[in-house]
Parts: C-alpha cells; sequence; structure tokens
C-alpha cells in the first residue's frame, strides 16, 4: 500500500519518562506504515533539555511559529527532587509554559467521549472545552506577609515619576497581600484565539468572569472581548450560526452543571486551571482529555493534557508491565496530522487521522482497554491490556 504523503512538516517535541516511550510506540506501530511521516524533530527530554541549558525549547517554538502545526509529548516540569535525580545545572522552567509566551496562545482541553466511559454528569453528553488564558493573574502575583498594623498601598508610577496610589487595607493586626497583574495586549490575544476556534470547530462560545466585583480588573476582560467580538467577529459567528456570550462565572458554573456539553466555555487563568480539571474528571480522566495551544496568528500545538507518567515509566525501568493510557497522546498527533492536513489541503492525510481516532474509540467500545479505564468503565468484563497490547490492538483495528 502507498504510503499517505505530506507536504510540510510538523514540528515533533519527544519528551519524558512514560510517554516518551509511548511516543516512539504510536509512531511505530500507528503512524510511520501508513504515512510517509515528515516532522522536524526537537529532543524536549530534561537530559537534552539540560545540555542545551533549555534553547532546545526555545528553538521547537520558533520552528512551531515558522511551520504552524506542533505535535508535543508530555515533559518533566522539575522540582527540587528532579533536579538531584536528573543532575541539572539548575530548576528549569515550564516547557509548556516558555512554548505558551512564545506563541502568545490559549489552551483549548476537550474531553475525549467514548461509550462505556460515561460522565458523572449525566446530562453531558457532548464534550465541554475549556479555553484557559494562560498568562498572569495569580500565577504571576507578588505576595507579602504583613506582620503588623499599618496601611498597605497599591502604587503606580509612571515613567515621568507620577503616582496613583488606591488603599487596598489598614491593616489593624497582622495579615497578607497580594497583587496581580495583566496585560491588555495579553487578554486581545485570548479572544481572538477563542473566538478563531469557536469558528474552527463551530461552537457557540461562552465567557465568564467576576465583573459585578471586580469592577475594574474583570470588567477589563469583559469590555476587550466584547469590543474585539463586535469590531472582528460579530458578522462572522452568525454567518456560522453559533453564539458569544458573556455571562458571571457563577452563573457559568450552574449553566453548565445542567447543560448537555458541545460549546466552549473560556475562562480567567485560574477558573480554567479549576474547571479543566473538573471538567476532565467528570468526563472520566486526564488521560482521556485533548489539549491544543492556539496562537491569534493561527498557529497550532497539540499534546496530551496530562504529566509523564512517572509512576509507570519506574515500572517499566523494572521490566515490569505497564497498562498506561494512550489515548491522549494518540489524539495529540491526530490532532497535528489533521490540522496540517486541512492547512495544505490533503484530504487522505484528514481521513487518516479520523480513522485512527475512530480505531482508538472502537477498540475501547469492544472492551478492549487499559487499566485505568477498566477500572471506571459501565462495559461488562472488559479485557485489560498492557501498554503495547492496547496500541496493537488499535493497530490492528486500523
Amino acid at each position: 500500500m502507498a504510503k499517505i504523503q505530506m507536504t510540510t512538516p510538523l514540528v515533533e517535541m519527544d519528551g519524558d519518562e512514560m510517554t516518551r516511550i509511548i511516543w516512539q510506540m504510536i509512531k511505530d506501530e500507528l503512524i510511520c506504515p501508513f504515512v510517509d511521516l515528515k516532522t522536524e524533530y526537537y529532543d524536549l527530554g530534561l537530559e537534552h533539555r539540560n545540555a542545551t541549558d533549555d534553547q532546545v525549547t526555545v528553538d521547537s517554538a520558533e520552528a512551531t511559529k515558522r511551520l504552524g502545526v506542533a505535535v508535543k509529548c508530555a515533559t518533566i516540569t522539575p522540582n527540587a527532587a528532579r533536579v538531584e535525580e536528573y543532575d541539572l545545572k539548575q530548576m528549569w522552567k515550564s516547557p509548556n509554559g516558555t512554548i505558551r509566551a512564545m506563541l502568545d496562545g490559549t489552551v483549548f482541553r476537550t474531553p475525549i467521549v467514548v461509550k462505556g466511559i460515561e460522565p458523572c454528569v449525566r446530562n453531558w453528553v457532548k464534550p465541554i472545552t475549556i479555553a484557559r488564558h494562560a498568562y498572569g493573574d495569580v500565577y504571576k502575583n507578588t505576595e507579602m506577609r504583613v506582620p503588623a498594623a499599618g496601611k498597605v498601598e497599591l502604587v503606580y508610577t509612571a515613567e515621568d515619576g507620577s503616582e496613583q496610589r488606591e488603599l487596598i487595607h489598614t491593616f489593624a493586626g497582622p495579615g497578607v497581600v497580594q497583587g496581580m497583574h495583566n496585560l491588555d495586549g495579553s487578554i486581545e490575544s485570548f479572544a481572538r484565539s477563542c473566538f478563531n476556534y469557536a469558528l474552527d470547530v463551530k461552537q457557540d462560545l461562552w465567557f465568564a468572569t467576576k465583573d459585578t466585583i471586580s469592577k475594574k480588573y474583570d470588567h477589563r476582560f469583559k469590555d476587550i472581548f466584547q469590543e474585539i467580538y463586535d469590531a472582528e467577529y460579530a458578522e462572522r459567528f452568525e454567518a456560522a450560526g453559533i453564539e458569544y456570550f458573556y455571562t458571571l462565572i457563577d452563573d457559568a458554573v450552574a449553566r453548565v452543571m445542567k447543560a448537555d456539553g458541545g460549546f466552549i466555555w473560556a475562562c480567567k487563568n485560574y477558573d480554567g486551571d479549576v474547571m479543566s480539571d473538573m471538567v476532565s474528571s467528570a468526563f472520566g480522566s486526564l488521560a482521556m482529555m485533548t489539549s491544543v495551544l492556539v496562537s491569534p496568528q493561527g498557529v497550532y500545538e497539540y499534546e496530551a493534557a496530562h504529566g509523564t507518567v512517572q509512576r509507570h515509566y519506574y515500572k517499566h525501568l523494572k521490566g515490569e508491565t505497564t497498562s498506561t493510557n494512550s489515548v491522549a497522546t494518540i489524539f495529540a498527533w491526530t490532532g497535528a496530522l489533521r490540522k496540517r492536513g486541512e492547512l495544505d489541503g490533503l484530504d487522505d492525510l484528514v481521513n487518516f487521522a479520523d480513522r485512527l481516532e475512530k480505531a482508538t474509540l472502537d477498540t475501547i467500545e469492544a472492551g478492549e482497554m487499559t487499566g485505568d479505564l477498566a477500572r471506571i468503565t459501565t462495559l461488562e468484563n472488559p479485557t485489560t491490556l498492557s501498554t503495547r497490547d492496547f496500541i496493537l490492538a488499535i493497530a490492528k483495528r486500523l
């Protein structure tokens, strides 16, 4: 059989631990037998990031800007224990954070829905995509322990030396205080990424903050979204038959619990962090969650929403059998191949991505799955497969 041809390479970002093992299995068994795979390869494994002083991460992000589509394996963000374990020069930053900042992107996370893995919220019959703003707020905060009675102020000093001051609180005793910030430019990029993605997948877009309480900070988000929507996207949304609307975050939570799914929910940084975990857990598992970083310029980076599966990797090193769920990593590859096919006008590549996803879901629905799914499935008498045997079962159907 002639292999499906590609014209433009993908950016391929290899990763760490058990997901690195799975990465190679997916290529060997599910992709390369059928596709003449073209990639520009970057090794984001922790050892190579350390050897290059993390330049390889920067290079992979630049390549993604140039080529437009990337697929990324899960990577380690080192803590103190990892610094010692891998004898690192320093505690390198999260590769995801570096790439996200360089692409100015928004993360979209969507559950992979399959029969036999039923959502905890019984009326959720279609996936709910969380769009998380990935800059600022509490993640770039400055905190202070207030030791005793006194006054805390918010001070802005302009370049000409003039000042604006706002009293935060007059403390009668010890307490704590934190300062947060965001940028109009980052919020604008977030808004455009959300509007573009909604048009891409033809789904309604919700956006929610708490502007009734945060009358300047959260209200700025609300205003920027509305201004950009009215000026650039309202007619396109109407033509596509989809809707954008804003509501308060507490109203959004109440609505989401009663909805049937099939929409995008845009959230500020912390809200998106929390709600993506809630949605993924309610739909089944982080191992059944896709993640795509989308820049306002239309650059796409696909990955799994979970980590490197460290515990299984240590078992693998000891020669023990593992049963690691590869579905989200498979869907990272299919997402990237589909987008590459769409951008390059390669229908065969798009169809291959669709077939690989169907073969993956058909395998689970036939009762063949990894241990994490076997423990929560509603299917009777599931067969628990090892990491490799699950991928081989998909290959057989494919």
